[in-house]
């Protein structure tokens, strides 16, 4: 069994790399999640979730962070690599933990595909 854990480097936090991110404006989406995207030159995926005030109360954002980790954590092995991603949520209704992971294996690949084919235009 390979190592799940959610490792301190693999988290998106500094102000320059989630600036980065959003100026890349490369992004996926769908009734849950929006996932922006940029490649990051690493072995690995890094990831930051933002979730707003008008999703609820800090518990809700907490709760909602939470979840996405969790997902996260469970479907990394089966995502590309390479990327730093940042998750919101789409709505401020809850979604299960199978919907996220659904999501995730859905629209972190779209996303791989649309930063090759732009960077391809460059």
């Amino acid at each position: 069994m390979c190592d799940q854990r959610f490792r301190p480097h693999e988290h998106l936090r500094r102000r320059n790399d989630i600036g980065r991110v959003f100026d890349t404006r490369r992004s996926v989406s769908n009734e849950w999640l929006i996932i922006y995207g940029c490649w990051n030159a690493l072995s690995y995926n890094r990831i930051g979730f933002v979730v707003s005030r008008k999703v609820g109360p800090a518990v809700v954002r907490n709760r909602f962070r939470r979840l996405y980790r969790e997902a996260y954590r469970l479907t990394r092995a089966e995502l590309p690599t390479g990327m730093d991603l940042i998750v919101l949520p789409r709505s401020p209704q809850s979604p299960t933990l199978t919907k996220i992971q659904e999501s995730l294996r859905q629209l972190v690949p779209a996303l791989a595909r649309k930063l090759d084919r732009a960077d391809t235009r460059l």
